[in-house]
This record gives C-alpha cells, structure tokens and sequence, in this order.
C-alpha cells in the first residue's frame, strides 16, 4: 500500500465573511459537500405587465436566491481526541456561522456610548462582507437571508457535536455595491464568466447540429 488515492481531491465549498479591520472574520469551510443545491432567478423587468415596448427591458441582473443543507459532524475529530472538539464539539463552527448575522460587539458597544452622550444620528452596524465560494468559477457577494440549525446530538458537557443548517442564501450584484466596492467587480468577473460559458455552450451546441446532420 502506497497510501495514494486514485479519487480525486474535492474542492469543499465555503462561506467567507470579510471584515473591514478583521480579513477573515468568519470563515466555514463545508465539512460535507450538500449533495443538492437549489438556485431561484427571478427576471427584474423594467415595467409592468402590459407596458407597451417594455416587456424585455431589464433593469439588471435577475435576483437569485440559494438555498442548501450542509451538515457539521465532530465525529471524525472526536476519534482524533482533537482538543477543540472534545471540549467544545461542533460549537466554534456554529458560532463562525452564526456570527455573520451578529453585529460586533465593540460596535454595539461603541454606538451604546453615542446614544447616552447624545448623538443625533447612529448609523447601523455593517455585517461582514460574505462570499459563497462553490468552486473556482463560482466565487459569489452574498447576504445571508435566513438560517436554521437542528442539533441532532451533544456530548455528556451538552455540547452539540452533529448539527445539520439549512441555509437561504441572497446573491447580491453589482446594484448592491458602490462601484469601489470589491462586491461589484466580483459580481461583474461572475457575470463575465457566465457570457463566456454560455458562448462555449452555443458553440457546442452548434457543432452537434453539424454532426448530426
């Protein structure tokens, strides 16, 4: 026995939260790629139905949603008696996920100390900036839109140790983002990169028509 593997190395998927003073504030790297993953465009027309002339103007890109499951188990770090995982089970990996939905505390803190002195306007926290990374050509700006975590089961301290998330995932695109934004011009290579596949596609398509006549 070599050791080697003939099977191929699996590129996991991820979310990645960027934080302006914290590069890598949140990052969940999916223990187990979801077997499924379910994708919803919804056109933005430009207006309304019956508007003469207007029926195919679009006003940007479609709207899309995500949604999937992944699941998180200590198992495999349990029988490596991991320290992390034997003391605190699958907790810091929910709390990684959890946190791109929590503002930060020191500026929760820091807008508390404007309101008792009196300030007149408290701008609301910015969340990390997160990306949907599935593969290398799917590097996507997201907003997390809602998530639901069933704990399936705990260690005897009642730490969750098996844990399954369903995630609704919103894609933002370049209309999300000032044009100096990072966002922006990640939604723009993603585009460019769809136009590009969809022309290999038609040029495919193309070429069996010829061989099939």
């Amino acid at each position: 026995m070599t050791g080697l593997s003939r099977s191929p190395r699996l590129i996991k998927g991820a979310l990645v939260g960027v934080d302006i003073f914290n590069p890598l504030a949140s990052v969940v790297v999916f223990q187990y790629n979801p077997n499924t993953m379910t994708r919803r465009l919804e056109a933005r027309a430009a207006g309304g139905d019956g508007d003469p002339g207007e029926a195919q103007r679009l006003t940007g890109p479609p709207k899309e949603t995500i949604t999937l499951s992944i699941e998180i188990d200590a198992a495999d770090q349990l029988a490596e008696a991991n320290s992390l995982a034997t003391t605190m089970g699958i907790y810091p990996a929910l709390s990684a996920l959890e946190m791109m939905l929590y503002p930060k505390s020191a500026a929760v803190i820091a807008n508390t100390i404007l309101s008792a002195i009196g300030s007149i306007e408290i701008l609301p926290t910015e969340a990390p900036f997160i990306l949907f990374a599935w593969g290398a050509k799917r590097v996507l700006p997201v907003r997390i839109s809602s998530f639901s975590i069933t704990e399936d089961a705990y260690d005897p301290s009642l730490n969750p140790i098996q844990a399954k998330v369903e995630l609704s995932l919103t894609v933002l695109s370049y209309q999300d983002f000032g044009v100096l934004h990072p966002g922006h011009s990640l939604f723009m290579a993603h585009q460019m990169a769809k136009e590009v596949m969809a022309t290999l596609n038609v040029v495919n398509s193309a070429e069996n028509i010829v061989t099939g006549l």
